[in-house]
């Protein structure tokens, strides 16, 4: 495991920059220590398409982005823990109930989706 979301980082770079390698991808989100923002006792997540988001962030740079894109104010505290990628891939995401998935630095430069898809998810997170 890793304590950096910084390789993380660079493999959504190149994702964008048309090196994509989908698996290479998940495999680093799975070994990066993660930033998550919580809500009360929640992950901070967003409904869209019949599909829950878990927001997650490489680091704090990238989730004040996210809060400012939010109109959260400079100072107002946010709380967020520290996970791995592969403990929200297999305990957080099969916990939502329903077909889920993470949004990685949504409001960054070179954001990324790890679809509710197998090979990705756990099957009970799996969108039919």
């Amino acid at each position: 495991m890793r304590d950096t979301g910084r390789g993380l980082a660079e493999r959504l770079t190149e994702s964008h920059e048309g090196r994509l390698d989908g698996a290479a991808l998940v495999n680093e989100f799975r070994r990066a220590l993660v930033h998550v923002p919580v809500i009360g006792e929640a992950l901070w997540s967003a409904d869209s398409g019949g599909v829950r988001w878990v927001y997650a962030f490489t680091g704090e740079e990238s989730l004040g982005r996210f809060l400012a894109a939010r109109a959260v104010g400079p100072g107002t505290e946010v709380p967020y823990m520290r996970a791995y990628g592969a403990r929200l891939l297999d305990v957080a995401v099969p916990a939502v109930g329903r077909p889920a998935g993470i949004t990685v630095d949504v409001a960054g430069p070179w954001p990324g989706l790890l679809p509710p898809v197998a090979g990705i998810v756990p099957p009970a997170a799996v969108a039919v």
